[in-house]
């Protein structure tokens, strides 16, 4: 799994994780940091970031790509320029057919350090506990970014958690269904036949007054 901080400035930070279904390992991790900075230098930065994760998705060939989304919170100028560098994440990952999943900062928080409102050390000590990692991850872009691919895996592992039980609870539902109807035909049934209304028990009342008439 391929996480993704896109930032609009700073450095994008990049981690790449494993997992065997009952740990996660870190792979690979670090951040790009622009090498000229201004408007100007904008579109060389989008295409430094396209060749960056164009190389790391050749050769780790990850099965998914997770990435933070917006935060709405920031100004628009801001918010435009992070819209296009998460547009030249997503243009890479469709470039190689690789499902692209996002989640907002207050999720990747949430199901990483277990509360929405984490700083960034505290995120970064929960990404080193949870990839036991020999060292906290640096910089706090690239921590940012190992948690962004933790948290999809944690949600793709209930996704599958989920979807495994679901026929197990469909099946019992129709259990329950089955018993119902075959209980309500079985009282049913009782009660025709204490009615006389059943049709074995018209048969005989039919039989009984074919013999009075033969009489």
């Amino acid at each position: 799994m391929l996480g993704v901080d896109p930032a609009a400035a700073g450095a994008t930070g990049y981690g790449i994780v494993e997992s065997d279904g009952r740990r996660c390992r870190m792979l690979r991790y670090g951040a790009l940091r622009a090498t000229r900075k201004g408007p100007a230098h904008f579109p060389e930065r989008l295409r430094e970031i396209h060749a960056m994760l164009a190389e790391l998705i050749e050769e780790f060939q990850p099965h998914g790509v997770a990435v933070e989304s917006v935060f709405t919170a920031l100004n628009m100028k801001t918010a435009l320029r992070l819209a296009e560098v998460r547009g030249v994440v997503l243009l890479a990952a469709a470039q190689r057919d690789i499902p692209v999943c996002s989640y907002s900062p207050r999720e990747v928080k949430a199901s990483v350090a277990g509360y929405g409102h984490a700083d960034k050390q505290q995120m970064q000590l929960m990404v080193r506990a949870l990839l036991n990692m020999t060292e906290t991850p640096e910089p706090a872009d690239a921590a940012d970014a190992l948690a962004v691919a933790l948290c999809h895996v944690q949600a793709a592992q209930f996704r599958a958690r989920l979807d495994a039980g679901t026929p197990r609870v469909n099946a019992r539902v129709t259990g329950q269904v089955n018993g119902r109807i075959n209980g309500d035909t079985g009282r049913q049934a009782a009660a025709n036949v204490a009615a006389g209304t059943s049709p074995r028990a018209a048969r005989s009342r039919s039989d009984v007054s074919r013999i009075s008439l033969l009489r």
